[in-house]
């Protein structure tokens, strides 16, 4: 007994140090280059080629730095730990859509944050998303550009905090922004234009409550330009769109619709709608908006109330639309 005893605490010590060595062995920053090597250990001096690498090598909570122009995945990069990744100023770093979502992240409580990246599709590959997020706490994107992808720029279908500042995502092939599963995001200095669906896309889905706040964006040439939406009796969507250019949509520029009863709301405030099939509209019982100091021109209809509550301030300048306004437009004294 007494050396099998000596046998477990010997292998036990020895697990212990292997499974210090191995934290020690993350990097806080991983590095990455068009002349590295996976082989590397991802430092400064011996950097890595690709983000599979970097990610297995850096620690938890820590960044990866791109440091020069490239390409830097050939699949889908699966994140799995809380992780910045960006490329250092100057340098533009590339994840490719090819044959799958450019990037998924789907475990529990991470934080994510990517910065100066481009995500594209492989042309004749086959990409779809560009970020797909179904689990995790956080996601930031700032100063990145998502193009031309199949699938939507950015789907989030999690009860996580959504940060997207200073981003591009244009030419997609369904939506820019799809938010859904009680989804919390807050959209500043954003453009999502040209796509086939609603540049961003606020669903109740199940029973939880899903939000996005935008402002200061530009939604242009989009199917529509905001749209929350609500098919599922207890999903609720709250969304508010402020100071920024609505132009250019099929449909609708911004629109709440419930098709189930559930609560759906939209306030806009301050924003110019124009070139719009439809203004502004709320559509369906549960559909409710609330609108003030917008500019509305030059749309099919400028503010329209099929079947919901559609209220404002009294406040909106309605020029030059082919019909000003349709349905019951309710307008509230101020307090």
């Amino acid at each position: 007994m007494p050396c099998r005893t000596a046998i477990r605490s010997t292998l036990a010590l020895v697990t212990t140090l292997f499974l210090s060595a191995t934290a020690q062995a993350q990097l806080f920053r991983a590095y990455l280059a068009t002349d590295g090597s996976d082989a590397n250990p991802c430092t400064l001096a011996q950097p890595c080629r690709l983000l599979p690498a970097a990610l297995t090598a850096v620690a938890d909570g820590g960044e990866i730095w791109m440091l020069d122009s490239a390409n830097y995945n050939t699949g889908p990069v699966n994140i799995t730990k809380s992780v910045t990744i960006l490329a250092v100023p100057g340098a533009l770093g590339s994840v490719v859509a090819a044959g799958g979502n450019a990037i998924d992240i789907a475990t529990a409580g991470v934080k994510v944050a990517l910065r100066n990246l481009v995500v594209v599709p492989l042309l004749g590959v086959g990409g779809m998303r560009g970020i797909n997020m179904t689990s995790g706490a956080e996601l930031t994107v700032e100063n990145c550009l998502l193009a031309h992808l199949p699938g939507t720029g950015v789907y989030v279908n999690t009860a996580a905090n959504v940060g997207i500042t200073d981003s591009t995502i244009r030419g997609g092939g369904s939506y820019g922004l799809r938010l859904e599963g009680g989804a919390r995001a807050t959209v500043t200095r954003a453009t999502i234009s040209g796509h086939s669906g609603p540049g961003i896309l606020v669903n109740g889905i199940g029973a939880n409550t899903t939000t996005a706040d935008i402002t200061n964006s530009s939604l242009a040439a989009n199917d529509a330009g905001v749209f929350a939406y609500s098919g599922n009796a207890s999903g609720v969507v709250k969304v508010s769109v402020r100071d920024s250019l609505i132009s250019r949509n099929a449909n609708y520029g911004g629109v709440a619709q419930s098709d189930a009863g559930a609560a759906v709301t939209l306030s806009a405030s301050n924003n110019t709608a124009s070139n719009n099939a439809t203004g502004i509209g709320a559509v369906g019982a549960g559909a409710k908006v609330w609108a003030s100091g917008n500019t509305v021109s030059d749309n099919g209809i400028g503010l329209s109330n099929p079947s919901g509550v559609f209220e404002t301030a009294g406040s909106n300048a309605l020029r030059n639309n082919v019909s000003n306004k349709s349905g019951t437009i309710t307008v509230i004294a101020m307090e």
